[in-house]
């Protein structure tokens, strides 16, 4: 059986919805920690119920987590062992946790992992989308405006995007996502993950916007969106683009502004004179 190491807390992840998943050594951390922070107890205490761990629950949430800092690192300090689970997956990713971990990591004492199920990692696996790089952008903005900026900001980014959401906002996210990034970017949602009614559908934002909103009772349980990136050749038009419309601006004729961009980067002239006199005809 495993020893846990005096004031160290153990970071641990529980499973997403399969309880068969549960690692040995997460149970051993559970049952033999002197104290558990836990981010909903009462959920966390139907976790430890089913597999016999009677242990003490601390909540620690969003709106508590700073208070607590203190009372837990001392408790650390004075040679207990603690852990922190989230409702399910791994903690701290999207979850409460990074400021406890912070301190403690600053106050110099241990933070262990016992790694397992990450929704995350679980959605990029099976995605069929790359996963050599990607960005984890967690939570979006509620709000569709500041969405929506937020999702122009990422729709240059040169790899795979992991977003959560909210299933009430799911519709509104997939045509925002749309907006920013083009109904014809690809896109893997994953539902409900090791559940019962697990779902993974994958196509064009367009398509998969059609699917629920055509069918509004699949819009439910916990969801990740796995978006592709984008490609190369999107960045560099993005780049010569912006060029274009920035000498329009400052009224440099259309033959003018093809002939320096397309020298500069080396595209065709008749490609950038088209381009720029659509746009201009659409600032006039």
């Amino acid at each position: 059986m495993e020893l846990l190491e005096k004031s160290t807390l153990y970071v641990v992840a529980t499973p997403l919805g399969n309880l068969a998943d549960i690692s040995q050594r997460a149970l051993t951390v559970l049952a033999q920690a002197d104290w558990i922070a836990a981010e909903d107890t009462r959920h966390s205490q139907k976790l430890l119920t089913h597999f016999g761990i009677n242990n003490r629950l601390i909540s620690l949430h969003n709106y508590n987590e700073r208070a607590r800092i203190e009372m837990l690192q001392t408790r650390l300090a004075l040679g207990e062992v603690g852990a922190i689970i989230s409702d399910a997956g791994t903690p701290l990713i999207s979850d409460p946790g990074y400021h406890l971990v912070n301190a403690l990591r600053q106050a110099g004492l241990q933070v262990r992992p016992v790694p397992g199920p990450s929704a995350m990692i679980a959605a990029l696996s099976v995605s069929g989308i790359a996963t050599d790089r990607f960005y984890f952008e967690g939570f979006l903005p509620a709000k569709s405006a500041k969405r929506l900026t937020r999702l122009k900001e990422l729709s240059q980014v040169e790899a795979t995007l992991v977003f959560y959401e909210a299933p009430h906002r799911l519709i509104a996210c997939l045509e925002d996502l749309s907006l920013a990034m083009g109904p014809e970017r690809l896109v893997c949602v994953a539902r409900e993950m090791t559940k019962q009614y697990e779902e993974f559908l994958k196509g064009t934002l367009a398509e998969v916007q059609d699917y629920f909103a055509q069918q509004p009772d699949k819009v439910r349980g916990e969801l990740v969106l796995v978006v592709d990136g984008a490609q190369a050749s999107q960045t560099d038009d993005q780049a010569w683009q912006t060029l274009v419309m920035a000498m329009l601006t400052q009224q440099v004729s259309v033959k003018t502004v093809a002939e320096v961009v397309a020298e500069h980067y080396q595209l065709p002239k008749k490609t950038v004179y088209q381009w720029a006199q659509s746009a201009k005809n659409q600032m006039d």
